[in-house]
């Protein structure tokens, strides 16, 4: 009796244990597990995501600069994926058999159970031919998507590209990226994401066995709509920044031209450029090594991230900040007898001319480096206060122009430039007993100075607007109401008073539209154009040309900066090009006579490179910033100085 009862026991254990198993083996598959389910859901249900399509991006008089493309992601479920012609396959998507290979076991260690990106991007060709042959490989189905397309090819610096999305793009979102998504980069595309992105959907679309759709599950109740991206209208006027580039043709350097009345960018022109449309498409990453190691730099973004030396035009701000801070004044008069000398006579700073005695419209249209010797020497020495002070009083002025600092444009990789503080002197001559003889350089715009083109076209629109400047922007309008960013209204004044800016703008005509002014040679008939011209010394090889210029005098609509580098002199290479840009936005036409016109078309000024130069520093440690060789000078007069003081 007692072992049938035990039996009993052992039996009724045996089934409660196997009940128990059972129960726990149902319950990690129905709720722990989602293998199965998503097998089954696989079999029959496909979630498929809507990718919005981004913003289209329009120049300032609705002209299309970046538009949408259709193409097609090839998607893969591994454990769908049953025997196929690995053959056919390969050649309807145009691969190896060993990326067909390794692309497969990437997609199964992602998941065999979830679909991921096979082949990205294919194009509508490529998608035709293999559409008709798609039943044939289960496991397989292509999900729709959009890419840029630039109609023109222009722009390429400042439009950016998008790239896929990395790891730290989708920790930053807050898990608004997975995998396989894309980002913009650069450029407005990178600036204005959160705006151009919009708000992905999902379509939940039943399929029979052979992998076909049969229609939206539940007529689309749990489907969500795509939301597309917002529209951006850009500052750019199209046509003047194709004219723009096909002037800086085989030409390294920058062209940038701003509306002074809004602060909006009309032009900006980074050269050598690229078509960005080869940052677009399965041959994006190939494209992209070769732009990054062409010795060139073509996606080095020069306006916002080069740094020169201002050279002659830096007279313009000088007589400015000169003038409100009392040390001179219109009439003020200096002998230049062909170069000033400073530190006891010990150095000298030649005049391209012998100037005579001059006042300060004259010494704007002769381009005097003598007369801003003695303004600067007068800012440094002669303010009551040791030079030091003094010297941070005129770098304050300078930063209040939007010099060695950033200016705020709606672009990302802004530099500032380079200003030193009194700092920087003071540790380099081991002693604050400086003053300006041992900056000199500094009075023309050389030395260590470093001005991005930007804020020497910006340069240009405070002195247009007489005293302010609104920040430079390449957004005009947003969405379809067409918002403009408040801290792009807002006018940001430079602290000179407006009666200073009259004999610098004088001056600034001269150049142009008189006789024996430096520009004379590319006036613009019936439009006063007000122009500085610029040779910045390079001891590396040929000056770089530069000219800035703001037109017409009165009512100005466009304010502009060129520098050309390696070129010569501003007035040969630079101020042609400025002269181009300025009649091409205020007439459409052109009246330089016609040898200037094809000198600028057809030259060739990009540095020969040898082949054992073409493996090149890296993109984002080109700065240009070149130094006169009086700099030199400076330095041996201060070492001089130093060792009579110590001794």
């Amino acid at each position: 009796m007692n072992s049938f009862f035990a039996r009993k026991y052992v039996l009724q254990g045996i089934f409660i244990f196997i009940a128990i198993s059972i129960i726990a083996r149902l319950f990690y598959l129905q709720i722990i597990d989602d293998s199965y389910i998503l097998s089954a859901n696989n079999n029959v249900l496909r979630k498929m995501v809507v990718y919005p399509a981004r913003g289209v991006i329009l120049d300032r008089n609705g002209k299309i600069l970046v538009q949408n493309e259709p193409v097609y992601d090839l998607m893969v479920t591994p454990r769908e994926v049953v025997e196929l012609d690995t053959s056919l396959f390969c050649q309807l998507v145009d691969i190896e058999k060993d990326d067909f290979i390794k692309k497969l076991e990437r997609a199964r260690s992602y998941s065999p159970y979830r679909s991921s990106i096979f082949e990205k991007q294919l194009s509508s060709k490529t998608y035709a031919r293999l559409q008709e042959h798609l039943y044939k490989f289960r496991g397989f189905y292509v999900q729709n998507r959009t890419v840029r397309s630039y109609p023109d090819s222009i722009a390429a610096q400042f439009l950016g590209y998008i790239q896929e999305v990395n790891e730290k793009d989708i920790e930053n979102s807050k898990g608004f990226y997975r995998p396989g998504d894309y980002i913009g980069a650069t450029g407005v595309e990178r600036s204005y994401e959160d705006l151009l992105r919009g708000q992905r959907g999902v379509r939940n679309v039943m399929v029979d066995a052979l992998n076909r759709p049969k229609g939206s599950f539940m007529d689309g109740k749990y489907d969500t709509l795509a939301v597309a991206g917002e529209g951006l209208v850009s500052s750019l006027d199209k046509d003047l920044q194709q004219f723009a580039e096909k002037l800086m043709e085989n030409k390294m350097g920058s062209v940038v031209a701003i509306e002074p009345s809004t602060g909006e960018i009309l032009s900006l022109v980074s050269s050598p450029t690229y078509d960005p449309n080869l940052m677009v498409g399965r041959e994006r990453g190939n494209n992209y090594m070769d732009l990054l190691n062409n010795p060139h730099k073509p996606m080095f973004i020069r306006p916002l991230q080069a740094a020169y030396p201002p050279g002659s035009v830096f007279k313009v701000v000088s007589a400015l900040i000169a003038q409100q801070a009392g040390v001179i004044n219109g009439d003020t008069r200096f002998n230049c007898p062909g170069g000033y000398r400073y530190g006891g006579g010990r150095a000298i700073m030649r005049c391209t001319s012998v100037c005579g005695n001059i006042n300060l419209v004259q010494s704007i249209q002769r381009s005097c480096n003598t007369y801003y010797g003695h303004v600067y020497s007068r800012m440094i020495d002669g303010r009551g206060m040791p030079g030091y002070k003094a010297y941070d009083l005129w770098k304050t002025a300078l930063n209040d122009f939007g010099l060695g600092v950033t200016l705020g444009v709606d672009l990302p990789g802004e530099k500032g430039g380079f200003v030193p503080d009194a700092d920087y002197y003071t540790k380099r001559y081991r002693s604050n007993k400086w003053g300006a003889s041992f900056t000199m350089s500094l009075s023309i715009g050389q030395g260590e100075l470093g001005i991005t083109p930007l804020q020497m076209a910006n340069l240009m629109a405070i002195v247009a607007n007489r005293g302010f400047y609104y920040r430079p922007h390449i957004i005009k309008g947003i969405g379809t109401e067409n918002i403009t960013k408040k801290e792009f209204t807002e006018k940001v004044h430079v602290g000179v008073d407006e009666k200073h800016f009259e004999p610098v703008i004088e001056g600034m005509s001269r150049t142009v539209n008189q006789p024996g002014g430096t520009g004379y040679m590319v006036r613009i008939p019936g439009i006063e154009m007000c122009g500085k011209t610029g040779t910045v010394q390079n001891p590396h090889g040929e000056n770089h040309a530069v000219f800035f210029a703001f037109a017409p005098r009165e009512n100005p609509k466009i304010a502009v900066a060129v520098f050309v580098e390696n070129a010569g002199y501003g007035g040969t290479w630079a101020g042609p090009i400025a002269s181009m840009m300025v009649e091409k936005y205020l007439r459409d036409t052109i009246s330089l006579p016609q040898y200037i016109q094809d000198r600028i078309y057809n030259a060739d000024l990009l540095p020969k490179v040898k082949k054992e130069e073409q493996k090149t520093v890296p993109q984002s440690t080109y700065i240009e910033h070149q130094s006169l060789d009086l700099e030199s000078i400076n330095q041996s007069y201060a070492a001089i100085l130093n060792r009579r003081g110590n001794e």
